[in-house]
């Protein structure tokens, strides 16, 4: 009897590009591909952050390149893909939130959370789809999401907005993209600790009211994002496409 074979999470070979890569989740998705064989393309505004995210790589034994790019300006965007070698996976997680009842949200905040969150994830994925299909290399593209992409919450009308229209983006070019062997999906987490969270988190009851709603009882940590990038990069999930993966410890399920 011949057993299956599993397939594989490597990704010797392939170059992948991470947007919002200098701190936080970023750090971790870089690391988790870097650490599976990608070469990865760190790309942030500050050239500081990523230099110093791909230097600790590269002194780990991964490959690694500081990538200093702007995510809002489309002409940049563009240039630097084209610059790069053809990729085989984009992550895009570059992203913001600005929570405020709707009361108090200004078209700035409007224009703020959309333009990053919905706009420079279009943008970026449009850059890099057109050299996939150039090439005709197919290749993974990986939407950073967020619970409230499926769910809703107070006093973020503008972030669930943006999210909701992130997993419609990702399920509409899965089904566009198949045919060219190029494979959608998203990342959907919960609560994630990091720099950026921690001052929401100081907010009397704030961080009692999301623990009630997570069934796993505590917060999500970067390293819990890793697993499953690192899935749907590689050829673990050839068959999944057009999928949000829900990292929220059980925040949907209720």
């Amino acid at each position: 009897m011949e057993l299956p074979r599993a397939p594989s999470f490597r990704l010797e070979g392939r170059h992948a590009l991470v947007t919002g890569a200098g701190r936080g989740i970023g750090v971790a998705i870089a690391t988790a591909l870097a650490q599976n064989g990608a070469h990865v393309h760190l790309a942030a505004r500050s050239a500081d952050e990523v230099g110093e995210v791909a230097e600790a790589l590269r002194r780990s034994g991964w490959r690694a390149s500081p990538l200093p790019l702007d995510v809002m300006d489309t002409a940049a965007v563009q240039a630097a893909v084209d610059a790069l070698p053809v990729l085989s996976v984009l992550v895009n997680n570059a992203g913001t939130n600005r929570p405020k009842p709707i009361s108090d949200v200004a078209l700035d905040d409007f224009d703020a959370v959309f333009d990053l969150n919905v706009r420079a994830l279009y943008v970026a994925t449009q850059a890099v789809v057109r050299r996939m299909l150039a090439a005709g290399t197919g290749g993974s593209i990986i939407n950073i999401s967020s619970q409230m992409g499926h769910v809703g919450g107070p006093n973020r009308s503008l972030y669930c907005g943006s999210k909701h229209a992130v997993e419609g983006i990702t399920k509409a070019l899965a089904v566009e993209l198949a045919p060219k062997g190029i494979r959608v999906n998203s990342i959907a987490p919960t609560f994630i600790e990091t720099a950026m969270t921690r001052p929401y988190f100081e907010v009397p009851g704030f961080k009692d009211s999301v623990l009630a709603k997570i069934a796993l009882g505590r917060l999500g940590q970067v390293e819990d994002i890793m697993g499953a990038v690192a899935y749907l990069a590689s050829d673990a999930s050839a068959l999944v496409t057009g999928t949000s993966l829900v990292v929220d410890g059980g925040w949907t399920a209720q």
